[in-house]
């Protein structure tokens, strides 16, 4: 059971997609604009967002950036256009997935699933898992409590960058090929490797390191991605 905003203007897939997640148990709020979903995040918590692009007040992609100025709440994006550099796009903007219309609440409960379970949220309430935090050289991560440390400071990451960070620390030393995070992590069995290269970007500037001096990310052409501790002696570059 999870608590769900539908954001969708066609009052007859709206009130199609109310009625079979709640037959589903969720709880489930509806709007038909941008503006609107952006109030009921701000003031209600969410387990999901469902977004659709069409909106009257404003595109879905904008309202998306909006959205994860706000909040981390997954988004499935539900879209008309199956361009891929356009889903590309959505999905460096902080889209968690997307589905083509016209899909199926079947399909559309398994991709929800799929987020869910990847971002703990929505689960039933009971005792919580106990911390199995990470650790690779001075970085501490703990995917369950979703909380990184660099040398005891916290890191602040986006949820994309989070869940990067603790796919490669549960491999370290181990060299991960580019199409398994996109199928981990990213949930596509395709995309562009500027998607990857950027959030890694962003994540080696939070970790005070570049591409030209690895600390702890190290590209290995061609191949793909791989995460661990500092050679002894180094030390983090000279900030400018």
């Amino acid at each position: 059971m999870a608590r769900l905003l539908v954001v969708e203007d066609d009052p007859f897939v709206r009130s199609a997609l109310i009625r079979q997640l709640t037959e589903a148990s969720h709880t489930v709020r509806s709007v038909g604009t941008a503006l609107e979903a952006l109030r009921e995040v701000a003031q209600v918590g969410f387990d999901l967002v469902i977004l659709d692009l069409g909106l009257p007040d404003l595109d879905g992609a904008q309202a998306l950036k909006m959205l994860r100025g706000i909040t981390d709440v997954p988004v499935i994006v539900a879209t008309a256009r199956d361009d891929e550099a356009e889903i590309i796009r959505l999905l460096t903007d902080g889209a968690d997935d997307y589905l083509v219309k016209p899909f199926s609440v079947a399909h559309l409960t398994a991709r929800m699933a799929a987020v869910l379970r990847r971002t703990g949220r929505g689960g039933p309430a009971g005792d919580p898992a106990p911390s199995a935090a990470l650790q690779v050289g001075g970085l501490s991560v703990d995917p369950l409590r979703r909380l990184a440390e660099l040398d005891g400071v916290p890191l602040d990451l986006t949820r994309r960058e989070f869940d990067l960070l603790a796919y490669l620390a549960g491999r370290p030393g181990v060299v991960v090929p580019r199409k398994e995070l996109l199928a981990e992590v990213w949930q596509q069995s395709y995309g562009d490797d500027q998607t990857i290269d950027v959030h890694l970007s962003w994540l080696r500037r939070k970790l005070g390191e570049t591409a030209a001096s690895p600390r702890y990310l190290h590209t290995v052409r061609g191949v793909g991605v791989k995460l661990e501790p500092p050679a002894a002696g180094s030390a983090l570059p000279e900030q400018p």
